[in-house]
């Protein structure tokens, strides 16, 4: 029986990290770069659970975890609110038509 190692959960998170990085780089949406950082933390999440559970740190892992859920939702909430303001103001959200956000 083949069992799921640390590396099949580190080649995971890589591909989640590598994924989110190219997402926030490149796209211009707003909402796009923030999808893009939302896999970066969850692939940061899934390293700290995958050490946790393989290297046996102990409660650490998951309580971080939960600390990036958390800073998440949080980022996703003011995120989202500047992005709703983009909406409403210059009728658009591509984050490079937007010159700042002064009132």
């Amino acid at each position: 029986m083949n069992s799921l190692g640390i590396t099949h959960f580190l080649v995971l998170s890589s591909l989640l990290f590598s994924i989110g990085l190219v997402c926030a780089l490149t796209r211009k949406n707003a909402l796009s770069i923030l999808i893009g950082i939302e896999l970066i933390l969850n692939a940061a999440g899934l390293n700290f659970v995958a050490f946790s559970r393989y290297g046996n740190f102990g409660i650490e892992g998951p309580v971080f975890t939960l600390f990036i859920i958390v800073l998440a939702a949080a980022e996703a909430v003011v995120a989202l609110a500047m992005i709703f303001t983009l909406q409403k103001k210059y009728k658009t959200v591509d984050v490079d038509r937007t010159d700042s956000l002064r009132g």
